[in-house]
Parts: structure tokens; C-alpha cells; sequence
């Protein structure tokens, strides 16, 4: 028992130091985030949880939160999420004595000449068995793995830094599909319009054509102008085709992106309604907010987190360790005596990896390695989230200038060719300067719709580069399963 004290005490004077690397850098400055943006935009910061009820579109606003609800790559990041936070239990319970139990049970018999003989009182004679012997025993072993240097907890923290990443990406999915949703939807309203534009094309080059086919049939022009007319009006119906399969595409993948077949909302979307339109102005806060409502930049942040940590893990690796154990015992030859004997013992031992060949200390400067490359993954993450923040923004104030000048476009070729077609019935023009008018009316509609579209795109595109569409106050927790 001296013995034991003396190594106990011995332990106790080892240097006790945590193996675990100061925390890395979160302050803005010193990832290099600038103070302001480069553009000019709205001060202020707003609660973009729900960025997708912005644009008053109910039928967005059904298909966003039921993706959110049965979207498959949700489901794929909750089971991640799941698997980290059960890991995370895993790695704690190192922190904590292991005791495991026994129970057993023997007899033994004779095989052979295992009695005697006696002769009874009547003159018979009879053996007695020699009988077996029963045996009961109970066991109970006890062990803990003392954290001297910090190696143990270490190895918590790396796993509680991965769980709250998997918390992080599981956010980051559920703001792809959001955004993937929003457009893909925005994409099929767009399709909508421009097949109705082709639609109404269609409508006035049937006209045309046959006015043309009157004048040809009355001498006033030649059949160039019907052959003109006619080409037009293939080529326009031509794009129709295309159209409805890109329609149907998008369709199809917003079927896929609410958990449901590709045909599935079809009838949600069966009636054409505009392109929605989101508000004038989005207010974009300053750069160092980022840091806090992106969970890829969070989830960044807990990879580098646990690289740290595992600086830590790797350098307990090149220390002593100790371990302590102990165990109770009992045998007995019947079950109501087996507590009347307990027996017992403790012991400890200190472990030191004397000669590895190199490979602790190889493993020690990888992991090192490991956290400068995750620190450098930071960085990254943070100035690529700057970076699409200020293309979304600027995509946005881009699509809307040009909005307002398609919708100048529209007005003139409108009225161009509302003129043109006038002339040509009257034979003030030919049928060139009509196609032509006709040609830049198509463009201009076309034009208005397609800037209205990625007005829309990039304003979901700046709500997903700020971090909308999950509660940045707190890392996600995984729902419970279902039994």
C-alpha cells in the first residue's frame, strides 16, 4: 500500500498543463473583414429568418417551408447532425470511470467411481453419489484513464467543435434549398411569361401573315412578303417547344426539392402570376455581421475549432499517462454465502511512449499542419462570403436599372409597332420595316421579363449572402427521431 502512495504521490507532482492551443482569432480585424462595404448600400440590420414571405407570394411561400419540412437533403444533414451530437457522447464518456460487472455460474461432475457403497439395514446394497460441486462467483472491475495533460478533453472539444459544425452545415442546407427553391420558382414564372410573349407573337404574326397573303392575292406586293411573313411565324413558334421543356424542368425540380415526384406541383403553378417582386431596398448591415449569420463561415470557424483541438489530442500523445483500476471479487459454493468473501484490489500505472520511430512527433506537426490549413479555410470562408454579398448587391441595383430600361424599350417598340403594323395594312411601309418593329418588340418584352427574373434571382441571392433563412442567434438542434 506504501508503494501505491508513493507512485499516486508522484503523479500528483507531474507538470499539469493543458495540451490544447489558444483559441483562434474571431475578432473581424484580425481575419482582415473591413469595416464597411465597397458599395453603397442600406445601413441597418434586418431579421431575414424568413426572407421569402418579403415578396408576398403565397405559393413561394408554400413551397419554401415545405421543403424546408421534406426536402431529402435536409433529412441526409439531420442524420449527420445526429451522428455528431452521438459522437460527441462517445468521446465525453472517456472523461468518466469505466465499470463492468460479472456473474458465473460452474458445477462440476463425476464421471466415473465418483460414490460409495453402504450396506443398508435390510442387507441391500446401495451407492451414494459423490456428488458435483457448485460455484458462484461475482466480479466488478473499475477503470479511469487520468487527463494529466489535457489530451481527454481535448478530444471533447474537437468533437463538440464538429457537432456544432454539423449544426452549421445543417443551416447552410436548409439555406441552399431555400434559395434553390426561390429560384427555380422565379425561373418558372419567367418561363410562364416569356411563353405567353411567344404566345402573343405567335397571335400577331398570324395576322400579319395573313394580311400579307390579302395583298399578295390583290397585286399590291410581292410574294416575298407572305414567304417573309411565313418564316416569322415558324421561327417564333419554333422557340415554343424549348421553352415549355425548360418550364417543365423547373417544374420538375421544385417537385424534387419539396420531397415530392417531379409532376407534383405542376397544378400549384398551373396559373401563371408575375415574376414576384421583393423589396425596393435590403438593409446589409457591415461586414463583420457575416461572421455571425453565415453558418458555412460558422461552420468554417468549428473546423478550425476542432483542428485545434486536435493539436491537443496529438501532444498528450508524447506525455506520460496514468491509469488507475481496481476490482472486487467473490467466489462461493452456494448463492446465499457469495457476499460473505469480498476480495479486492487498486493498482495504477504510468505509461510513456519511449520509441515510435518518429511517428508521434510526425503526427503531433500534421495535426499543426491541419490547423493552419483550417485557419487558412477560414479566412477563406469569410472573404467569400464578403465576396458574394457585394456581387449579389451589385447584381441587384444592375437588374434593376435595367428593368426600368427594358420598361422604356417596351413603351417605344409597343407603340413602333403598333405604328408599323398600321403603315403596312395601309402600304406606307413594306413588310421589312414591319418584321423589324416586330422583331424589337419581341426583344424588349422578352428583355423586361428577363431583368425583372434576375432582379428577383439576385435579391434571393444577396438574402442567402447574408445568411437568411435560418436563426443565426443559435447553432441548430437536430429534431428528435421518431420511433
Amino acid at each position: 500500500m506504501k508503494r501505491m502512495s508513493s507512485l499516486l504521490a508522484a503523479v500528483i507532482l507531474l507538470p499539469s498543463c493543458s495540451a490544447g492551443p489558444a483559441s483562434p482569432p474571431r475578432s473581424a480585424s484580425a481575419l482582415g473583414v473591413p469595416d464597411g462595404w465597397s458599395v453603397t448600400a442600406a445601413s441597418g440590420v434586418e431579421d431575414l429568418t424568413a426572407w421569402w414571405r418579403r415578396f408576398d407570394d403565397p405559393v413561394l411561400t408554400g413551397l419554401v417551408e415545405q421543403a424546408a419540412a421534406s426536402n431529402l437533403d435536409i433529412a441526409q444533414a439531420v442524420a449527420r447532425l445526429r451522428q455528431a451530437r452521438e459522437a460527441l457522447v462517445v468521446s465525453g464518456a472517456s472523461l468518466l470511470p469505466s465499470v463492468n460487472g460479472s456473474a458465473g455460474f460452474s458445477r462440476t461432475e463425476p464421471v466415473r467411481g465418483g460414490g460409495s457403497t453402504i450396506t443398508l439395514p435390510d442387507g441391500s446394497v446401495t451407492t451414494i453419489d459423490g456428488g458435483g460441486r457448485s460455484n458462484f462467483s461475482l466480479g466488478l472491475d473499475a477503470s479511469y484513464q487520468v487527463d494529466l495533460f489535457g489530451g481527454l478533453r481535448s478530444a471533447v472539444a474537437a468533437s463538440r467543435a464538429q457537432y456544432e459544425g454539423a449544426g452549421f452545415d445543417y443551416a447552410a442546407v436548409i439555406l441552399s434549398v431555400e434559395s434553390e427553391v426561390a429560384r427555380n420558382y422565379v425561373l418558372a414564372r419567367a418561363l410562364q411569361a416569356q411563353i405567353a410573349n411567344a404566345r402573343a407573337n405567335l397571335a400577331i404574326q398570324d395576322d400579319n401573315l395573313e394580311i400579307a397573303g390579302f395583298r399578295v392575292q390583290a397585286g399590291l406586293v410581292s410574294s416575298v412578303d407572305a414567304e417573309q411573313a411565313r418564316a416569322s411565324r415558324a421561327q417564333t413558334a419554333a422557340t415554343l417547344p424549348a421553352l415549355e421543356q425548360q418550364y417543365n424542368a423547373a417544374v420538375s425540380r421544385l417537385g424534387v426539392l419539396t420531397g415530392q415526384a417531379p409532376g407534383a406541383v405542376k397544378p400549384v403553378l398551373e396559373q401563371p402570376t408575375p415574376i414576384p417582386d421583393g423589396p425596393d431596398d435590403v438593409a446589409m448591415g457591415i461586414p463583420a455581421d457575416v461572421l455571425r449569420q453565415r453558418p458555412d463561415v460558422r461552420s468554417a470557424e468549428s473546423a478550425l475549432l476542432a483542428a485545434s483541438a486536435q493539436i491537443g489530442v496529438a501532444r498528450a500523445q508524447l506525455l506520460p499517462s496514468l491509469s488507475i483500476g481496481g476490482n472486487l471479487a467473490s467466489n462461493a459454493s452456494n448463492a446465499g454465502s457469495i457476499l460473505d468473501t469480498i476480495t479486492g484490489g487498486l493498482f495504477a500505472s504510468i505509461g510513456q511512449a519511449l520509441f515510435s520511430g518518429g511517428r508521434l512527433q510526425a503526427q503531433y506537426r500534421a495535426s499543426r499542419a491541419a490547423a493552419d490549413g483550417a485557419f487558412a479555410a477560414y479566412r477563406s470562408a469569410v472573404l467569400s462570403a464578403l465576396e458574394d454579398v457585394e456581387n449579389a448587391f451589385v447584381a441587384l441595383r444592375a437588374a434593376r436599372e435595367r428593368e426600368g430600361q427594358f420598361a422604356t424599350a417596351l413603351d417605344a417598340a409597343s407603340a413602333s409597332a403598333l405604328l408599323a403594323r398600321d403603315q403596312y395594312r395601309s402600304g406606307l411601309t413594306d413588310f421589312t420595316t414591319l418584321n423589324a418593329q416586330e422583331a424589337a418588340l419581341v426583344s424588349a418584352r422578352n428583355g423586361l421579363v428577363q431583368a425583372q427574373a434576375d432582379k428577383a434571382s439576385a435579391l434571393i441571392a444577396l438574402y442567402a449572402a447574408l445568411g437568411g433563412g435560418w436563426d443565426s442567434s443559435a447553432a441548430p438542434v437536430a429534431p428528435a427521431p421518431s420511433r
